[in-house]
């Protein structure tokens, strides 16, 4: 049986008829009548998850994984405030968020009733439509709950992938479930273009260039081909990280740059823009000093413009199909800059295989993507921002999922773990201390599963504060701006029932790398190093000094 309330019976309908099939649902009494008609539907499956922040991040999670629209409901006031960090990370990723918020009547709105706040609207600019959903009481409202709904969800499950908000303002009583079927609903689908496109603009501009650049940004795994990657450095100049692509082979952009310095041999003539953000802020300071035309892939959004000289946009063509258009073009790439940037990216690639990091963040990271080499089943590994997804950029030989939208540390453990509820897979999250103290909440929930496993890097504080030139002259730089602490996660695991296990140098660390890796169990696992920030600093700071010394001529 159904709520009696007609809104919730319409929007319940038509997340089923959009094929919505996954929704994170939050305690609360004014959210009740939703939560119950989303148990009581057969075709979504819904997980409870008690904080919302981290609810957010759980429905983000489920969506990176399903590559579909999940929902996230939440009750009345503040708690609608606490999705907001997931929602923004979904909007700059392209991932479908649908956050289903309850409301109290607006004639109560402002008049000092309980758990009261103005909702609509408040999700501005990081979702793509709200819907005002209110109870409707003849066809024509009805009519018109269903056309906005549908205009919404054709927004959050079509190409654009856009978080959407789903305000439903509901009238006491609300308990009563004594409805049969849901109503028959109106969905309304979209048309779209499988005509193979086509770009003569784009394959004149190639044709023309003599150097060449592609930027892959941040896009899901497998989303581009990488047998076309491939072949199109063969004859043009890649940049891409691994969150790029899902073959990633290390391409060092970072450190090409940073060897050569201002070496004018290595700037294009044309750069060509696909996907989101790069991690390397030292390659997005290069792209905007070349002052190259430029083309972008238009996402229909913000026209996003990284290089600073767009002369084209290409809109609502997938980045697939612009590859492939690239990879038919006519190239005449001047031989001795594509041979440049092979040659400095060759030599970077030996300094990172041959350096020894010793005991370090740097080194466990090294260590744990040799044994990915060597598994039958590659796992799905999550990076954690900041440090962490730039070690990844060094040692990953794979495509590696992170929060690359906003770029917050918030929610990177509760985005593995919604992962890890949508997928049989293990599911491995790098993360380094202050991240996962912050969203230690994530294990803050009992159906989690074994494929879940993290490895956290503790060095008591944000390591790459110490890699910001002149925050140490600060006398709270590397205290309160590092955030300085001694906690770690043996308390938290125990709490949660999580396996915990504990290394304090190299050894201990292989050893939990390899338990984390291969030992079975029900429950997910942590295994925490302790590190030393001067140890972790110095190992850093020596790798980039050989990247320094490369032979730049």
């Amino acid at each position: 049986m159904y709520s009696d309330k007609e809104n919730i019976n319409i929007l319940t309908a038509l997340l089923i008829r959009h094929g919505v099939r996954h929704a994170v649902v939050c305690p609360g009494s004014r959210n009740a009548p939703i939560v119950h008609n989303l148990n009581e539907a057969e075709a979504i499956g819904t997980h409870a998850v008690t904080d919302e922040r981290s609810a957010g991040f759980y429905a983000l999670g489920l969506a990176q994984a399903t590559g579909t629209a999940v929902v996230v409901c939440v009750t009345s006031g503040t708690a609608m405030l606490n999705v907001m960090p997931a929602v923004a990370e979904a909007y700059h990723q392209h991932e479908s968020v649908i956050v289903v918020s309850a409301d109290r009547p607006e004639a109560w709105i402002g008049q000092l009733d309980g758990q009261t706040m103005h909702q609509p609207g408040l999700m501005t600019p990081f979702v793509a439509r709200t819907v005002q959903l209110r109870e409707p009481h003849d066809d024509t409202e009805r009519w018109m709950a269903a056309r906005k709904l549908n205009e919404a969800l054709i927004t959050a499950t079509g190409s654009d992938r856009l978080p959407v908000h789903i305000n439903v303002p509901l009238t006491e009583p609300l308990f009563c479930f004594n409805t049969k079927e849901l109503p028959g609903v109106h969905a309304i689908g979209t048309i779209k273009n499988t005509a193979r496109p086509e770009l003569p603009q784009l394959e004149e501009m190639i044709a023309g260039a003599e150097r060449p650049m592609l930027v892959i940004g941040r896009m899901r795994g497998g989303e581009v081909s990488d047998a076309t990657v491939s072949s199109i450095e063969k004859r043009m100049v890649v940049v891409r990280e691994a969150i790029s692509t899902a073959c990633y082979s290390g391409m060092y952009a970072d450190e090409v740059l940073l060897a050569a310095g201002t070496d004018e041999s290595l700037m294009p003539d044309l750069i060509i823009y696909v996907g989101g953000t790069v991690v390397s802020k030292r390659v997005r300071h290069f792209l905007r000093a070349c002052r190259a035309k430029s083309v972008v892939a238009w996402d229909g959004r913000e026209l996003s413009d990284p290089a600073c000289s767009a002369a084209m946009v290409i809109k609502d063509i997938a980045a697939g199909d612009i590859l492939d258009i690239i990879d038919r073009a006519e190239v005449k790439t001047d031989s001795g800059y594509l041979n440049r940037w092979r040659q400095l990216s060759q030599a970077a690639g030996r300094v990172a295989a041959e350096y020894d990091p010793g005991y370090s963040e740097m080194g466990i990271v090294k260590y744990l993507e040799e044994q990915f080499e060597d598994m039958e089943v590659m796992p799905e590994v999550h990076y954690a921002n900041s440090w962490p997804v730039r070690l990844a950029n060094i040692y990953a030989g794979h495509y590696v999922w992170c929060n690359r939208g906003v770029n917050g540390i918030d929610g990177s453990v509760s985005t593995a773990a919604g992962f890890s509820l949508a997928t049989d897979t293990m599911v491995v999250l790098v993360t380094g201390d202050l991240s996962f103290f912050y969203d230690q909440n994530a294990l803050w929930n009992s159906r989690l599963g074994g494929n879940l496993r993290i490895l956290l890097i503790n060095n008591g504080g944000g390591e790459i504060f110490r890699q910001l030139p002149g925050l140490a002259d600060s006398p709270t730089g590397l205290t309160d701006s590092a955030g300085r602490h001694a906690m770690q996660a043996m308390g938290i695991c125990t709490q949660t029932d999580v396996g915990y296990i504990r290394a304090t140098n190299m050894d201990e660390a292989r050893q939990g790398i390899v338990r984390l890796l291969t030992e079975p169990t029900g429950r997910p696992m942590v295994l925490e190093v302790i590190t030393s920030a001067e140890d972790d600093d110095r190992a850093v700071r020596d790798y980039y000094e050989q990247i320094k010394n490369i032979q730049t001529t």
